[in-house]
């Protein structure tokens, strides 16, 4: 009975810090979100593409989110250009071994980036060394690096403009609050290109 017991402690602390962070995300981030939203809609409508990278839980929101718009999210449409740089299993690790784990992102950028495109850099920490250096390639290269993160947004708040940092210290909640801001997004966007 014991362990029931603390599990349900477990699980109401988990909801109520949610609750929390979600209060405060929409309370601090509504401005960082709109413009988020903007910065991604003038990129498709000038057809450009949105370019995601991050590590680890970052790594599949990546991919989570650039799936919501090449397929769809609410209906069948027109796909929207965005692709995840954590997919390919090839280039990941050959950029790993042979110039550096810091380098994952940057050498993909360099070789698909564009003028005018959109790199996302994810990151909870906001100091994950290879998406802090995406972020300088994609500047240099004339694109417009932006971020998700938390923690105070870290290096990546030198960076990436518009940024959206949740305020949390916590690694889960500040991705619950991604993966939620992130399909806001998809949703707005489908809806402002009057693709559903």
């Amino acid at each position: 009975m014991k362990n029931r017991l603390d599990l349900s402690q477990l699980y109401n602390t988990v909801f109520e810090e949610h609750q929390d962070v979600l209060k405060k995300t929409r309370n601090e981030c509504y401005a960082d979100i709109m413009a988020m939203h903007l910065c991604w809609l003038s990129a498709i409508r000038s057809g450009r593409k949105i370019l995601f990278f991050g590590n680890g839980g970052s790594a599949s929101d990546c991919q989570h989110l650039a799936t919501e718009l090449t397929v769809r999210f609410r209906k069948n449409r027109s796909p929207i250009s965005a692709v995840a740089l954590t997919t390919d299993s090839s280039a990941l690790t050959a950029i790993g071994n042979d110039m550096g784990f810091e380098n994952l992102f940057s050498r993909q950028l360099e070789a698909i980036g564009e003028l005018g495109d959109i790199a996302v850099g994810i990151s909870t920490s906001g100091k994950s060394a290879n998406v802090i250096k995406g972020l300088e390639i994609a500047r240099k290269k004339g694109m417009k690096p932006v971020g998700f993160t938390g923690c105070g947004g870290g290096e990546i708040r030198e960076l990436a403009n518009p940024l959206i940092v949740v305020p949390s210290y916590s690694t889960a909640r500040i991705q619950e609050m991604h993966i939620l801001i992130g399909q806001c997004l998809c949703e707005a966007l489908e809806i402002d290109l009057g693709l559903v």
